[in-house]
């Protein structure tokens, strides 16, 4: 186990380094690449309701993504995370700036009182997040298992996607288990499909 940890670690802190020394302008146009390719992408386009998450610093941002995708009436579902058990419960949004609160942890949410709770197996595409990644699919995350939970319970169908700088992008993460990899990482150089 502890040699899983140390390996994440490491993975992190090269990630860290890499993305560190990039420019803000380089991480822009990066980051413009992969919102193209996220909006050109078949499993995106066609999807009736699609996951996505409210980035927080670490994260590929996806504030853009998410008010684009609502632009082109496409069903945009996010988290409201609880403290039973690590759960999530997921709520579809209809308009960025007047259904999403602050949460107690100051994530972005959205509000339960305004937002329509959508079942988990509605969910046609889900773009999970994460601070590295591996080309077999593996992920590192905060560490607090939300996102590699929710990877294990969303219906087969249901495409699993990770949107990445290159940078972010690591030889190889030690799993505890294969079953909370993603199936598509969209980075600015590549589309990688899990091996």
């Amino acid at each position: 186990m502890d040699e899983i940890k140390n390996g994440k670690l490491n993975n992190l802190a090269v990630v860290a380094q890499r993305l560190e020394n990039l420019t803000k302008e380089e991480l822009s146009k990066k980051y413009k690449t992969i919102e193209n390719k996220l909006f050109e992408f078949a499993n995106f386009m066609e999807a009736q309701l699609a996951f996505l998450y409210t980035s927080t610093n670490n994260e590929i941002p996806t504030s853009r993504i998410i008010k684009k995708a609502l632009q082109i009436e496409k069903g945009i579902v996010l988290p409201v995370f609880t403290s039973a058990k690590n759960a999530i419960n997921l709520y579809k949004i209809n308009n960025y700036d007047k259904d999403l609160v602050k949460s107690a942890n100051d994530f972005l949410e959205p509000d339960i009182e305004k937002c329509k709770k959508i079942p988990l197996e509605d969910i046609d595409i889900a773009i999970i997040p994460g601070l590295a990644f591996d080309d077999k699919g593996g992920r590192i995350g905060f560490g607090n298992n939300f996102y590699s939970k929710l990877i294990t319970k969303l219906p087969e169908t249901c495409r699993k996607v990770s949107l990445a700088y290159e940078d972010q992008i690591v030889d190889q993460i030690q799993m505890e288990s294969r079953k909370f990899t993603v199936d598509i990482i969209i980075t600015d150089k590549r589309v990688i499909y899990k091996i």
